[in-house]
C-alpha cells in the first residue's frame, strides 16, 4: 500500500531476483482484499495466490516498444489502467499507465458537493456560517474539498447550497481562482443527496457526489477506475468502522455456555458520503423532491442495477459533531492531512 501511494500509479509490481514479473498488486486489489476481510499484515504472496483463483489471475503485459494505440486497446479490452513492459527475457523494464497515454480516459468531468446542511449539531460554530465553510487550519473545509477535486482532474464543481449561500458564493466566486469552474444551485428546501443531482441540467457522463462536511484524501481517480472496472451504475464509498464491546460476550446454546469472547471487536462498513453515479441513474431520481442517496440505493438494488462498494483506505473524517471538528484541527496541526 505504501509503494502504491508513493509511486502514484495505482500499482506495485512483484518481481523475483532476476526482475521477472511474479504478479501485480493494484489499488483495486487492495480494496477488494479489505472488503473480503483479508488480514493486510500477511505477506504479499498470500494476495497473489488469491488472485490466481480470480478473474485477475494473470497480469496483462506488453513487450517494451509497443505503440500507444496497441497499449490503449489492451487496457480497454482487459479493463486495466497499467501495463508492465517486458524485454525479450520477460524482465520488467518499464510501466505504462492509462493516465500517461490517454489522460482524459479516467477524468471525471464534474462533481456535486452537498453544502446546504444547517450543521445544527455544531452550533454555535454554525450559527452564522455554513458548516462546509468552517476553517480547518488556515482554509475552509470546502476549499480543501474543491482542491482535492481539482487534483483528481475534475474541472466543473456544482455546489448545492441552502443555508446562507452567499457565504459560499462570495468566497469561491466562479471558481477560476481555485482552478475549477464552479456552478451553484440553491435548494429552497433540502432535497437530499440524490435529489440535488436531479437539478443538474446536463448529465451525460459519470458524476461524483460528496457531502460537504467530509474531510478526505481519497483518490477519486482510483474510485472512478474501480467503478469502470465493475461497470457499475452506482459506486458507494464505504469506510471500515470497528466497534468494541466493552464486556465479555457469552455465546450460548440454550442455557449452556459454549464460549466467552472477551471484549470482542466487530467490524462494519459504513456509508462514507461519497458516490459515483452513471447518467442512467438519473431516471430513478424524482424531480424536485427530497430524495436521499439511501433511497436511491434501495431502488437501484430492487431494480437489479449494479451498486458496488469502494472501501476508502485514505484519510477520512466526517465532521458532524464538535468532537470531530476538534479532531480535524488537531490532525491538521499534527500533519496527518495531505492537502
Amino acid at each position: 500500500m505504501a509503494s502504491i501511494d508513493r509511486n502514484e500509479k495505482g500499482i506495485a509490481l512483484v518481481i523475483d531476483r532476476n526482475k521477472r514479473l511474479l504478479g501485480t498488486v493494484t489499488d483495486g486489489d487492495i480494496r477488494r482484499a479489505i472488503m473480503s476481510g483479508t488480514n493486510l499484515d500477511q505477506p504479499v504472496n498470500v494476495l497473489l495466490k488469491k488472485k490466481k483463483e480470480s478473474p485477475y489471475s494473470t497480469p496483462v503485459t506488453a513487450p517494451v516498444g509497443t505503440n500507444k494505440v496497441t497499449l490503449h486497446r489492451l487496457m480497454k479490452e482487459n479493463v486495466v489502467r497499467q501495463i508492465p513492459l517486458l524485454d525479450d527475457e520477460e524482465r520488467v523494464v518499464g510501466l505504462v499507465t492509462l493516465d500517461e497515454i490517454f489522460p482524459d480516459d479516467l477524468r471525471l468531468p464534474q462533481a456535486v458537493v452537498m453544502a446546504g446542511g444547517l450543521g445544527s449539531r455544531l452550533k454555535p460554530l454554525t450559527e452564522d456560517i455554513p458548516k462546509p465553510m468552517l476553517p480547518v487550519g488556515n482554509r475552509p473545509l470546502l476549499e480543501r474539498t474543491v482542491k482535492q477535486l481539482r487534483k483528481s482532474g475534475i474541472q466543473r464543481v456544482n455546489i448545492a447550497t441552502h443555508f446562507k449561500p452567499e457565504k459560499i458564493s462570495d468566497y469561491f466566486g466562479d471558481g477560476r481562482e481555485f482552478g475549477v469552474d464552479i456552478q451553484y444551485f440553491s435548494e429552497d428546501q433540502p432535497l437530499g443527496t440524490a435529489g440535488a443531482v436531479g437539478l443538474i441540467e446536463k448529465l451525460d457522463q459519470p458524476i461524483l457526489v460528496i457531502n460537504g462536511d467530509i474531510l478526505t484524501d481519497v483518490d477519486f481517480r482510483a474510485m472512478h477506475a474501480f467503478h469502470l472496472e465493475y461497470n457499475a451504475d452506482l459506486t458507494v464509498g464505504v469506510r471500515q468502522y470497528d466497534l468494541q464491546v466493552p464486556y465479555g460476550v457469552i455465546e450460548t446454546d440454550g442455557v449452556q455456555v459454549k464460549q466467552v469472547n472477551e471484549k470482542p471487536i466487530y467490524s462494519f462498513f459504513v456509508n462514507a458520503g461519497i458516490y459515483l453515479l452513471e447518467p442512467n441513474v438519473r431516471q430513478f431520481i424524482p424531480n424536485g423532491e427530497k430524495y436521499d442517496m439511501t433511497e436511491l440505493i434501495e431502488r437501484l438494488t430492487h431494480e437489479g442495477r449494479s451498486v458496488i462498494s469502494f472501501p476508502i483506505i485514505e484519510y477520512w473524517l466526517d465532521i458532524g459533531e464538535p468532537s470531530d471538528y476538534r479532531r480535524a484541527q488537531e490532525e491538521f496541526e499534527n500533519g496527518r492531512m495531505k492537502h
